[in-house]
């Protein structure tokens, strides 16, 4: 029996004991989980008990943004040893598949993904996962910044599907968490400008401090501008070079065209709820490249080699810690949402 926080159905959480083995194989590592950041999708099982055809029918232990040390490593594992710092990244594909042979594993149907029903999340002292998906952390980067790696891996492996040139001008919309780390992916690509859309100042306040020069980010409350004004007057008339839809909102993406430059990319990263229309005429006439990003493939070690270097620094976009004993209470503050509330962590027992 471990103590874990268990999703037991809808809007019911609770931090308890649960029965969960897990057997060491030959290329795993168990690892002691340290920092645990809190999804938006763990948030939205927790209010809405599914994501899609993703419906939690059984407890389930939710947490998939972790960092830890290796405390166990199994006989064939030749790169990680015990005491370790590490993160994860949490799905594992099956390495036989058609997608994972062709290196597109995040596409593989099979992939098993950390509390993704029906399987167990990391809300829970410890776990064994694959070495091959474990990664070494750098002794400059904190268990807290290396659990900002996997939504910073969304972020990157959105630049990279896009392209992004040196001196690009980019719009990212929403500026929540996964705008955010998306707004400095940008930047560590080689974007000059980010004009950042959101309905909440004190998000796009953080965004603006995201800047290095004065001017480098241009934020925008669309309940007060017009977005693709803004991206006209900044871009003398011709539009952004990249488009990145981080928002899942249905109205914000119907206007990607209108913000794109001819030729441009619009990466569709946030997952609208329900389906939504464009100007598939207007996309044409522009010749807009579209891109889409489910979770991310290669670009864990990326990430962690621009925080080591401090390309990157997602340090501002850590707004509140919760110890492990008030879990619940973390979801509760996590779901409400409350004004410049960017990423909520949970502090695992030393």
């Amino acid at each position: 029996m471990t103590q874990a926080l268990v999703l037991e159905k809808k809007l019911d959480l609770s931090l308890r004991d649960i029965d969960i083995e897990e057997t060491l194989g030959p290329r795993d590592v168990r690892i002691v989980l340290k920092t645990v950041g809190v999804c938006g999708s763990d948030v939205h099982y927790y209010t809405h008990g599914a994501i899609g055809p993703f419906v939690v029918r059984e407890p389930m232990i939710l947490g998939h943004e972790a960092s830890g040390v290796v405390i166990e490593t199994g006989r064939d594992v030749t790169k990680l040893k015990e005491g370790d710092r590490v993160c994860m990244e949490p799905g594992i594909p099956d390495p036989t598949s058609k997608a994972s042979r062709l290196g597109l594993y995040n596409l593989d149907p099979a992939v098993r993904f950390w509390a993704t029903p029906p399987v167990h999340g990391i809300l829970r002292p410890t776990v064994v996962h694959p070495a091959d998906f474990t990664f070494k952390l750098p002794d400059n980067v904190s268990f807290e910044a290396a659990a900002m790696v996997e939504p910073l891996a969304v972020g990157v492996h959105g630049t990279v599907k896009a392209r992004v040139t040196p001196g690009d001008t980019a719009v990212v919309i929403g500026a929540g968490p996964i705008g955010l780390v998306t707004l400095l992916a940008a930047f560590a690509a080689g974007c000059a400008r980010v004009i950042i859309s959101d309905v909440d100042d004190s998000k796009l306040a953080i965004a603006d401090k995201l800047a290095k020069v004065p001017g480098a980010v241009v934020p925008v409350n669309v309940k007060s501008q017009n977005l693709t004004e803004v991206v006209a007057r900044e871009t003398d008339g011709w539009g952004a070079d990249v488009v990145f839809e981080c928002s899942g909102s249905e109205k914000a993406a119907a206007e990607i065209f209108d913000l794109a430059c001819p030729g441009g990319v619009a990466v569709m990263i946030g997952i609208p709820l329900v389906p939504f229309l464009h100007d598939v005429s207007l996309g044409c006439v522009k010749e807009v490249r579209i891109e889409h990003v489910f979770r991310y493939a290669h670009v864990f070690p990326r990430c962690i080699a621009m925080l080591a270097s401090g390309t990157i620094d997602v340090a501002p976009l850590i707004t509140e810690t919760f110890p492990f004993d008030k879990s619940v209470e973390a979801f509760e503050f996590a779901a409400r949402q409350p004004e410049g509330t960017v990423k909520v962590q949970i502090a695992m027992p030393a």
